[in-house]
């Protein structure tokens, strides 16, 4: 018997928002893995809650701490390479006799820990992903926010990058999404200040999920906000409208 893993693509948050294959693999599911921080249950966890049939066997993989250490510091990568590699062993070894499942929030492809197993399970396991709907796009919508109009460039940024790129990035570009923002939203503003884009940047967090809050990014108190949380900058292009 052979068995394989598909990962499932969550989509942003609300589980309305799954697609009808992730919401009938999960539901049929016997074996379940999810990424989580320790001692939590985790956001893919909490999107599928009470879905999971009685006898499902879970599979929490737990993240290494590595948040007191700088994500360019050689030991974080040490970490988080050991981690994945151990993961990817115990996977590859279920899928062989089992169907695995695996949860992951967004899309499985777009900044999703998903990739660093896919990339490590070639040749070893037969390996699915089924799709789910971006967060970016999850937020932009629930904001109402058009994000790109016409010709516009959208650019996807990590908040991870250093401030004179974000700004760089930012004012080279007609619409804007940045993401991973968390403790990364003062340089953030800085950047897009300083690109003269904040006037039109909004902060989206846990867009359609519980306690969804939208918000001018100007206008927003404080250093730090949720990690699931996205600033969208709405680009400027043609739109067909009749001259007054």
């Amino acid at each position: 018997m052979m068995g394989r893993i598909i990962c499932a693509g969550l989509g942003p948050g609300d589980p309305d928002l799954l697609s009808v294959k992730s919401d009938r693999l999960i539901r049929t599911a016997r074996h379940v893995a999810y990424f989580r921080k320790a001692g939590r249950s985790g956001q893919a966890r909490r999107i599928v809650e009470g879905m999971l049939r009685p006898d499902a066997v879970e599979y929490p993989m737990d993240y290494p701490v590595t948040t007191e250490i700088r994500f360019d510091h050689p030991d974080y990568n040490r970490m988080l390479a050991e981690f994945y590699d151990l993961w990817a062993d115990r996977l590859a070894d279920l899928a062989r006799t089992e169907e695995v499942v695996v949860l992951c929030e967004g899309d499985p492809l777009f900044y999703g820990s998903f990739m660093h197993l896919h990339s490590r399970l070639q040749g070893r396991a037969e390996v699915e992903i089924v799709p789910g709907i971006p967060g970016m796009a999850g937020c932009w919508n629930a904001a109402g926010l058009p994000i790109t109009w016409g010709d516009d460039v959208l650019s996807v940024l990590a908040g991870t990058l250093s401030e004179e790129d974000l700004a760089r990035h930012a004012a080279a570009a007609d619409a804007v999404v940045v993401m991973k923002t968390g403790r990364n939203l003062p340089k953030v503003r800085r950047a897009l200040e300083a690109a003269g884009r904040l006037d039109e940047a909004w902060l989206v967090e846990r867009g359609t999920m519980p306690g969804q809050r939208v918000a001018r990014l100007a206008e927003v108190e404080g250093a730090d906000c949720p990690y699931f949380a996205i600033v969208l900058v709405p680009g400027r292009g043609r739109r067909p409208e009749l001259a007054e």
